[in-house]
């Protein structure tokens, strides 16, 4: 892979696994130093480490456990990426939760983890990191949202409000860098194949009484007009792009990958 995040140091939230973890091995590989953060069980985030540290030449990535839902943990991660790597060139907010139910059943408590998890800490993590790029004249900050950043589906209702959240606020920021060499972008994906989506065919096949192709391409994918799933390296590449050269003009965006779902 071309070299076009050397001597650049990364900071991807949520990336023991799934998409994050596609976009921490594909900044590795194109020479960004990478730090890690997420939840998972010791053996999950060790073979992340391992992965990531492969992809860098040897050795194993750095890790924060910082938990998203807590401002404090949050800048203090972006602090520690600054000490061990150097700087906070990069930083990338994937970290996320999700809770299905009808709005007026939804649990409260789950309101607020969502909102703390899928936004707010987007929020925490850029008050931290942007004084760092500021004094270094250069910075990228891509922020994963979702195609529910930008339309909405039934009983997802923190899901939705906080993905919307997160475009509104990489505007923001987008506007109040755009005289300097950093930028704020958003990517919104549709259905990622990671394991806990493939994990929802199965019981959706069971539920409509159809094969498990079909409720893929029925039900679950049911507004994606490509009928298949994302793959995470193509989240993953349109990252990596945005971080590097030639990406310059591109500032306050929400750029889909979603199988033409934001077409129809």
């Amino acid at each position: 892979m071309e070299k076009t995040l050397a001597g650049r140091a990364a900071l991807v939230t949520g990336s023991t696994s799934g998409i994050g973890l596609a976009i921490a091995l594909m900044m590795a590989g194109a020479g960004a130093r990478v730090m890690l953060n997420g939840f998972g069980r010791p053996e999950e985030i060790a073979a992340a480490r391992a992965k990531v540290g492969a992809a860098m030449g040897g050795g194993e990535a750095p890790y924060s456990a910082a938990d998203m839902a807590k401002p404090d943990e949050v800048r203090a991660m972006v602090a520690d990426c600054a000490r061990t790597l150097g700087a906070c060139d990069i930083l990338v907010n994937n970290a996320g939760i999700q809770f299905v139910s009808p709005v007026e059943d939804f649990p409260p408590e789950k309101w607020d983890a969502i909102i703390a998890v899928n936004m707010s800490s987007n929020f925490h993590a850029i008050r931290a990191a942007l004084p760092g790029m500021r004094a270094r004249n250069w910075g990228r900050i891509v922020n994963i949202a979702s195609a529910h950043g930008l339309v909405a589906s039934p009983f997802k209702i923190a899901y939705v409000a906080a993905k919307h959240g997160v475009v509104g606020l990489t505007k923001v920021v987008a506007l109040e860098v755009a005289r300097t060499p950093i930028t704020c972008n958003a990517i919104c994906p549709g259905f990622v194949r990671t394991p806990l989506a493939e994990a929802q065919v199965k019981p959706l096949a069971e539920k409509h009484g159809v094969s498990e192709e079909r409720a893929l391409t029925d039900y679950l994918l049911e507004k994606q007009p490509s009928k298949r799933w994302i793959e995470p390296e193509e989240v993953a590449s349109l990252a990596t792009w945005l971080c590097g050269p030639g990406s310059g003009g591109v500032n306050g965006a929400a750029l889909s990958v979603d199988g033409g779902w934001l077409a129809a």
